[in-house]
């Protein structure tokens, strides 16, 4: 019986049956070759690495054949040349991933916060001045932490942080996906979340990649009832995105049906589920309490969101109106852009059909309640509605059924699939947020 720890559970009797066998002799070490710490085993590493490589190929040919699309793009059209530095333009392609949201990142990286609501009056749109601290802290660390180390500038850190955790994140969304549904179709999700709309963002100067590499993760271990490591993931999630609530919520859920379930209570103990119950939102509330002390306000925060960037949850409203006007060719709302609002639009017309195709799959609860979330809180929300692609980026577990079903595929199918797919996201996935719209 396990008593919480931070272990996969197994109980099947082909596992019984394994576990009374006698453990294989481990084959004689090669005398010319020099034995690493106990702990460090360079064939068990490489063992483990191995099932990962095909998902990851997909994903970074898919990754850079968007980006070379989208660089194209810039180069033809010429228009980011004529943008401020700060607002989708600079003096190279490249410059473009840092601007927007990259821009604050990058500040907070380079010189911290300096917390403080400044009121500017009227009844507009915008009454506080915008803040950094509105941006969580995590992801600019990693980029001070990896500059510091490498010696690589504030921008080039950054990239390198987004990149390396897009792998990070593919992998998991691959270690997810293949557990329910097999190799073939883990391999296939992985390289759907490299041409997802909204995906440009993975390898830009945001803060995207890091949580969903963060999300994945979590999610596998509560899956394989890792309850110690779930906690401290969805934890250390809290210091990235606001959105980690939803995170958060999951996994507090499902550890809470395990504990009201005597028969999972006997198997997987108390104490791992209540450890990521009380853990997980430790970073998100600590941050957000951190921002209320530092400016003298304790809803400083949520303050700014509203009326320093207009973002705000509203039930739905500001979706319903957005439909609407979309729906008979107006623009009559805030935020409004052509061209990401309608693919914006297909998508969200998409999510019904993709999410019941989730449930015939009849994932766990901690995907289910993860994704549903995700969406209640995108939709629920008044932000830029063409951004929708982006902030669904981290609702993964909606590739499920596609990538199961693309699958059954032949290897030419998914390679024209792919190669397709990969080539038309650098316009639909890169160059329509950054340079169509606001990410």
């Amino acid at each position: 019986m396990s008593t919480g720890s931070d272990n996969a559970v197994t109980g099947t009797p082909a596992d019984a049956a394994q576990d009374a066998q006698e453990p294989p002799a481990r084959p004689p070490r090669d005398p010319g070759r020099t034995a690493g710490p106990g702990w460090f085993d360079p064939d068990a590493l490489r063992a483990a690495a191995r099932p990962y490589l095909p998902p990851l190929l997909l994903y970074g040919v898919a990754k850079l054949t968007g980006l070379a699309v989208f660089a194209w793009l810039l180069e033809h059209a010429g228009d980011y040349h004529k943008k401020e530095p700060r607002f989708g333009g600079g003096a190279h392609w490249w410059d473009v991933l840092s601007t927007w949201d990259g821009w604050w990142y990058l500040q907070v990286a380079q010189h911290g916060y300096d917390p403080k609501l400044e009121r500017l009056g009227g009844d507009g749109l915008f009454t506080v001045q915008q803040n950094s601290v509105a941006f969580f802290p995590l992801y600019p660390a990693l980029i001070r932490m990896v500059s510091a180390v490498t010696g690589l500038g504030p921008y080039g850190a950054a990239i390198m942080v987004s990149v390396v955790s897009s792998f990070v994140a593919a992998a998991g969304i691959y270690a997810v996906v293949k557990t329910l549904a097999g190799v073939r179709a883990g391999t296939v999700a992985a390289g759907l979340w490299a041409v997802a709309p909204g995906a440009g963002v993975e390898w830009a100067v945001y803060s995207e990649s890091v949580f969903v590499a963060l999300a994945a993760w979590c999610c596998y271990a509560v899956m394989t009832r890792r309850w110690i490591t779930a906690g401290l993931l969805a934890c250390v999630a809290g210091l990235n995105r606001p959105t980690s609530a939803v995170l958060i919520g999951a996994v507090g859920l499902a550890a809470l049906v395990t504990l009201a379930r005597r028969d999972s209570r006997r198997e997987h103990g108390v104490g791992g589920p209540l450890y990521a119950i009380l853990v997980a939102p430790l970073g998100l509330l600590g941050y957000v309490a951190w921002v209320g002390y530092a400016t003298g306000e304790p809803t400083a925060y949520f303050t700014l969101q509203r009326e320093g960037w207009a973002h705000y949850f509203d039930y739905g409203a500001y979706t319903l109106r957005v439909l609407e006007n979309l729906a008979v060719g107006h623009h009559d709302y805030v935020f409004a852009f052509d061209v990401p609002d309608v693919l914006s639009l297909q998508l969200v017309l998409a999510l019904p059909f993709l999410i019941a195709l989730m449930l015939r799959k009849r994932p766990p609860l901690v995907l289910v309640a993860y994704t549903l979330a995700t969406l209640v809180t995108v939709l629920g929300t008044q932000q830029m509605f063409g951004n929708t692609m982006r902030y669904l980026l981290p609702a993964f577990p909606l590739l499920l059924a596609p990538a199961a079903a693309l699958g059954r595929l032949r290897n030419g199918s998914l390679a024209v699939f792919f190669a397709t797919a990969a080539l038309a996201s650098g316009w639909y996935a890169h160059y329509v947020i950054f340079e169509l719209g606001v990410p």
